[in-house]
C-alpha cells in the first residue's frame, strides 16, 4: 500500500513537469488577409467576381427585355385589343417573375460557389498553418477577428508568414483561373 501511495505521489508530481514541456505560446492569424492577399485567394476572388459579373449582365438583359415590353404596352395600349393587351401584360408579369427567380438563383449559385472556393482554400491553407504552428512550437493559433479576441500583439501575428508559405506551396494561379 505504501509503495502504491509513493507511486501515486511521484505520478502526481510528474504531471506538472510533463505539462511544462508542452508549448505554451500562441499566435493569431488574420484569415481574411490571407484570403485577400494570397495568390490563390486572389484567383478565387477573381473567379467569383467573373461569375457575379456574368450573372449581373444576364439580369440586366432580362430587365431590359421587360422594360421594352412595358414600353411597348404603354405606347400601344390604346390601339391593342383587350385580348392582345392582356396577353402582353401576362408576358410582362411572367418576365418579372423570371427576373426575380433568376436573381434568387444567381444569389444562391454565387453563395454556393463562394462557399466551395472558401472550403477549397481552407483545405489548402490548413496544412500550411499546422506546419508553421509545429515549426514555431505553438500551442494554439487563433483566427484574429473571429475568435472573440479583442487584442493581440503584432509579435504573435503570423499572417504574413502564412501568406508567404501558402503562396510558395500553392499551384500557379494562372492555371487555376483558366478552368
Amino acid at each position: 500500500m505504501k509503495k502504491f501511495l509513493v507511486t501515486m505521489a511521484v505520478a502526481a508530481l510528474a504531471v506538472p513537469v510533463l505539462a511544462q514541456n508542452a508549448p505554451a505560446r500562441v499566435a493569431v492569424i488574420d484569415v481574411q488577409k490571407v484570403l485577400t492577399q494570397s495568390t490563390s485567394g486572389k484567383a478565387a476572388y477573381e473567379k467569383l467576381r467573373a461569375l457575379q459579373e456574368e450573372r449581373i449582365a444576364k439580369a440586366k438583359t432580362l430587365d431590359e427585355d421587360a422594360k421594352k415590353l412595358e414600353a411597348e404596352i404603354g405606347t400601344k395600349r390604346l390601339s391593342l385589343s383587350e385580348d392582345k393587351l392582356a396577353e402582353m401584360q401576362k408576358q410582362l408579369a411572367d418576365k418579372r417573375i423570371a427576373i426575380q427567380r433568376y436573381a434568387q438563383d444567381a444569389d444562391r449559385e454565387i453563395g454556393e460557389a463562394r462557399d466551395r472556393e472558401l472550403q477549397a482554400l481552407e483545405a489548402r491553407i490548413k496544412p500550411v498553418i499546422d506546419g508553421i504552428g509545429k515549426e514555431m512550437g505553438l500551442a494554439a493559433i487563433f483566427n484574429k477577428f473571429e475568435s472573440g479576441l479583442v487584442y493581440a500583439a503584432d509579435a504573435i501575428d503570423i499572417t504574413d508568414t502564412v501568406i508567404q508559405r501558402f503562396n510558395a506551396s500553392a499551384p500557379a494561379p494562372a492555371a487555376a483561373a483558366k478552368k
